[in-house]
């Protein structure tokens, strides 16, 4: 299994006083040398983190996979064009959310979806949706011509027994093994941290985790380097 890194709130915390410290840039080079398969960035319609000029230097400095995540909007539509990440992951945005709430409803923007998509398709960019583990958003997500699905772990990481862990883990297992049916990629994420993601070392369907949170606060107790390093000793 590999592991992306998601580097936004690095640029959080250097927002915080305005200045140029910590440089996401750096850290995605670091997180790259200890193992990390990618680099995933939000550029939010706010910019509450990383800016456009982060993510013109992240292109030209990430050598593995750049993972543009972003809302469906003609603005960042024409950035990604512009910037060629290796990948882009649509998900849904709110102002007021701190971070991302659920999965992008396809049924409800399936028609606008599918001609959002043809650019990236015609550029040999890949397209990601972020979902609901949930049969019928994956079959939309291929009708759209989307390469990959990004299943939604954020329900799964709020459960409290293990019961309900188990039972939500087998619910995107179940979403993983008919995604690979249909020919896409499955990657997962979202409140997956150093307690919770050992499960998903036994879904040979998911290739890719997402983290960010967890290993940016785990990186201001322990650094950068041991966070990156702890977390792929667990998932492989």
């Amino acid at each position: 299994m590999r592991l992306a890194v998601n580097i936004d709130h690095i640029a959080t915390l250097r927002n915080a006083r305005g200045e140029q410290e910590p440089d996401p840039i750096a850290a995605a080079l670091l997180a790259e040398k200890c193992g990390a398969a990618g680099i995933v960035c939000h550029l939010r319609e706010d910019r509450r983190h990383i800016n456009d000029h982060d993510l013109a230097r992240l292109r030209q400095a990430v050598t593995t996979k750049l993972d543009l995540e972003m809302a469906m909007t003609p603005e960042l539509q024409q950035i990604a064009l512009k910037t060629r990440p290796e990948l882009i992951t649509l998900v849904p945005e709110k102002r007021e959310e701190l971070t991302t709430e659920g999965g992008f409803d396809i049924a409800r923007h399936y028609e606008v979806l599918a001609e959002y998509l043809k650019p990236f398709n015609a550029e040999g960019i890949e397209v990601s949706l972020f979902i609901e583990p949930e049969k019928s958003a994956i079959e939309l997500a291929a009708r759209a011509s989307a390469d990959m699905v990004e299943l939604h772990t954020g329900v799964y990481a709020q459960k409290q027994s293990s019961e309900e862990q188990t039972k939500e883990l087998q619910r995107i297992r179940e979403a993983a093994i008919y995604a690979r049916s249909l020919g896409l990629k499955v990657v997962a994420g979202h409140g997956l941290n150093y307690l919770n993601i050992a499960p998903f070392r036994d879904i040979s369907e998911i290739e890719e985790v997402s983290i960010g949170h967890a290993i940016i606060a785990r990186a201001v107790l322990t650094g950068l380097e041991e966070a990156v390093r702890e977390m792929l000793r667990i998932i492989q």
